[in-house]
């Protein structure tokens, strides 16, 4: 196959699978289907149309008659296909069915085009997508229209003549549209309705190439050399002149290959256009709008590449939005189900690593509401002078402490420390309630998972249950920080207090000469106890404010954005193949 029909080739492709994804419509800005050349027949009614049609593809398959036949847009795509094949044909509407009769070829496009119409004399711009494969055509991409008419008959409505008109000229507007303008060549040029519309849409002629059409039925005495050799009217294309089957020979159903070699005889033969007979003829039109094509193509190659991109990350992105095909076998499901998962686990990630809102708030805990919390602590209360006397009496029992009252400073320090349990274990609920929210939203943000609510209720239930785990260790981590702090106090804080001077720190401590000596003691004595635990209880405070953040992000946060689904892996790895299916994706049981 040459570069050309190769390039051609995969133009016809495109265009049949822009059609099948429904690309082929209107719009402000310009589809694939638009930017890819292909070729407008446009002729008035009887202007022989459907013979061209048929003689370029060597098969006689258009339905025939008076008035408007052609009543919807034929897109009629030509494949060359090895010698030595048969002839077959495909309708869009039926893609696992192959035409071998070309009668019945007719058939379908006229019952395919009542089936949109009915039987009437209306129109419909639904194209029909007709795909021929032949090894006696070239790769060819052909819109046979409905023929322009001028007047409206009996069963027609009185707006046709515009309807036609705008249909016609819907595709002729488009700028990588080929016109190929049919006039029959007993008519007067200058009267012609396909030259006059090509002019208005066209009127430099570069994108159109006149047809003459009927020269043997020319009036005796006559031609139309000035048409053919560009006299009459210039194109910028030359006229091709053809010769269609007579009536007689379309009721004798003569082969359309012995046709064609009619034509060539009648061309070479002929006086008039006997010196023109290389450039005439179907098969000649077919070659020229061929390599014309393919040097079209070649100018827009740039430019259809950007737009097949620009198309195939715009299906691409509808693909994620409706959800790709899925897999028939377990093994291709269940790497379906394991990118489904991963797409869900990037999304929040990107929340708790602040690519999306939420994440935030995590640090938000560790930053005002832990410290807001701490500092609301009752110690005031619990190292009260009267408490501290209540708490080591009661260590101190039947024999009063000598000199420092070891239990009782072990049994304040030990209540104080017990505070810290409430706002370090708030920590990580709320911590715990943020990264299920952020599941939450995650999961409402996976575009994929949005067509398998089954399989979204499992993951996100998947989830949720691992971060309880997740809770359950961070909980048992910061009470085990607080009750370290308990085990085992730092000596060297309280070592260092017997070394400073035991004086007043203010006027309330001062002594009071009114109050006995004993009683004077005593309640210096508790206050100086009640001041250093609470000074020791600041320095745990303090450590805790830094070491609590730390364990919940490191039993929470850090194990929900390694592991959150790593459970429901194993668990779908060890299950069998689906056994039913759930909205076309299967349940696993």
């Amino acid at each position: 196959m040459s570069t050309m029909e190769s390039l051609i080739g995969l133009v016809n492709r495109i265009q049949r699978a822009c059609t099948v994804l429904g690309d082929h419509g209107g719009g402000e800005s310009m589809s694939l289907w638009e930017a890819l050349p292909s070729v407008a027949v446009v002729g008035g009614q009887s202007s022989g149309k459907s013979s061209v049609l048929e003689s370029v593809v060597g098969r006689d398959f258009l339905p025939r008659g008076s008035g408007i036949v052609t009543r919807r847009p034929l897109v009629l795509q030509l494949h060359k296909i090895e010698e030595g094949r048969s002839d077959y044909a495909e309708f869009l509407h039926q893609p696992r069915k192959k035409w071998t009769d070309f009668a019945a070829v007719r058939k379908e496009i006229q019952d395919e085009t009542d089936r949109i119409t009915g039987k009437t004399k209306a129109i419909s711009n639904i194209p029909i997508q007709l795909s021929i494969y032949s090894p006696n055509v070239v790769n060819l991409t052909l819109i046979d229209l409905p023929g322009l008419t001028k007047v409206a008959v009996e069963g027609q409505q009185e707006s046709i003549v515009q309807d036609i008109e705008n249909m016609v000229r819907s595709y002729v507007e488009k700028p990588n549209s080929i016109i190929l303008a049919i006039s029959p060549a007993n008519q007067d040029i200058a009267t012609s309705d396909a030259i006059k519309l090509a002019r208005e849409v066209d009127p430099s002629g570069e994108r159109t190439f006149g047809v003459l059409t009927k020269l043997d039925l020319m009036d005796k005495g006559t031609n139309a050399l000035d048409v053919l050799e560009g006299r009459s009217y210039r194109l910028q294309h030359p006229w091709v002149g053809i010769v269609n089957r007579s009536q007689a020979d379309i009721n004798k159903n003569v082969d359309m290959i012995v046709a064609r070699r009619k034509e060539r005889e009648y061309f070479e033969t002929s006086p008039e256009y006997g010196h023109l007979a290389s450039k005439m003829g179907a098969e000649y039109l077919a070659k020229l709008l061929s390599k014309h094509l393919e040097t079209v193509i070649r100018q827009r190659i740039p430019s259809i590449i950007a737009l097949i991109n620009k198309t195939i990350d715009e299906l691409n992105a509808e693909l994620d939005r409706i959800g790709r095909p899925i897999a028939v076998d377990s093994g291709a499901q269940l790497y379906t189900i394991l990118e489904l998962c991963r797409a869900f686990d990037r999304v929040f990630k990107e929340h708790l690593d602040g690519g999306r809102p939420g994440g935030d708030r995590i640090y938000g805990v560790f930053d005002h509401q832990l410290p807001a919390a701490l500092k609301k602590l009752p110690f005031d209360r619990h190292l009260s002078t009267k408490n501290v006397q209540k708490v080591v009496s009661e260590a101190d029992g039947y024999q009063p402490h000598l000199i420092a009252p070891e239990q009782g400073y072990r049994r304040l320090i030990d209540g104080s420390i017990s505070f810290f349990k409430g706002p370090a274990e708030a920590s990580v609920d709320a911590v715990h309630f943020i990264l299920k929210e952020l599941v939450r939203k995650s999961m409402a943000e996976t575009e994929e998972l949005k067509r398998f609510p089954t399989l979204q209720a499992d993951i996100a239930a998947a989830a949720n249950e691992a971060l309880e785990r997740f809770r359950d260790d961070s909980r048992k981590t910061v009470l085990r920080l607080v009750d370290m702090e308990s085990s085992y106090l730092t000596v060297e804080f309280f070592r260092k207090l017997q070394m400073e001077p035991d004086k007043p720190t203010n006027s309330k401590e001062a002594p009071n000469p009114a109050v006995p000596a004993i009683d004077r003691y005593n309640d210096y004595h508790f206050r100086r106890i009640g001041s250093n635990v609470s000074a020791y209880i600041n320095m745990v405070c303090d450590t805790l404010r830094n070491s609590v953040p730390k364990a919940v992000v490191y039993c929470q946060v850090r194990e929900a954005k390694r592991s959150l689904l790593n459970h429901f892996y194993t668990q779908i790895g060890r299950r069998e193949v689906p056994i039913h299916y759930v909205k076309g994706f299967p349940k696993f049981i």
